[in-house]
């Protein structure tokens, strides 16, 4: 017998028991915390910023406010159409270039990670969140979620052609090793979460 051959028969000998049960994940969706309190608190740890408001006039006071709204905003939100164009959704990926700020509502948040999901019919395009200056995305408060485990299980077998999980702003260590928002996406995350 070859030194391989013995080698094989010593794994095929030392393979560990097969094991039909699962394990029970139910303890680590243990959470007895402020929800909102510690998604605010870790998108603020990651670059994001947080804002509480109770409706989308707020929304859009913040806006006018604070960003740029002579330039290009676009939305998939009707409640936003008087400071944001809608009629996007057709246009060339290629044509988003110039965004400035895109706004759009998410699924659900999830608090562990500070996370967002959005899929492509929130999106209006696969490239609508990824490509602008800066990013806005509205969350019902009563849709946080605690961990990543419940995440999963509101998405289930939903049927959906993209979806994604944002948190934060882009951001890179990798460029003198210094971090770095917006390096490959928006400058910024601004979350509007609504009471």
């Amino acid at each position: 017998m070859s030194s391989r051959e013995s080698i094989l028969n010593k794994i095929k000998q030392n393979q560990p028991k097969e094991i039909n049960e699962l394990p029970d994940l139910e303890p680590l969706k243990a959470f007895d915390g402020d929800v909102v309190g510690q998604y605010k608190t870790v998108l603020k740890g990651i670059g994001g910023n947080p804002v509480e408001v109770n409706n989308y006039e707020e929304i859009i006071q913040y806006i006018q406010s604070n960003y740029a709204i002579q330039k290009r905003v676009l939305t998939t939100l009707p409640e936003l159409a008087s400071i944001a164009k809608l009629d996007w959704k057709t246009d060339d990926p290629h044509s988003l270039e110039n965004v400035e700020l895109m706004v759009v509502k998410a699924h659900f948040g999830v608090a562990e990670n500070s996370s967002l999901y959005v899929t492509d019919a929130i999106m209006g395009q696969r490239v609508a969140t990824f490509i602008p200056q800066y990013l806005a995305i509205i969350v019902n408060k009563k849709d946080i979620l605690p961990k990543m485990h419940h995440a999963y299980e509101r998405i289930g077998d939903l049927d959906y052609g993209f979806a994604t999980f944002i948190a934060g702003p882009s951001k890179t260590a990798d460029i003198e090793q210094s971090l770095v928002l917006g390096a490959h996406g928006a400058r910024s995350l601004t979350v509007f979460i609504v009471a």
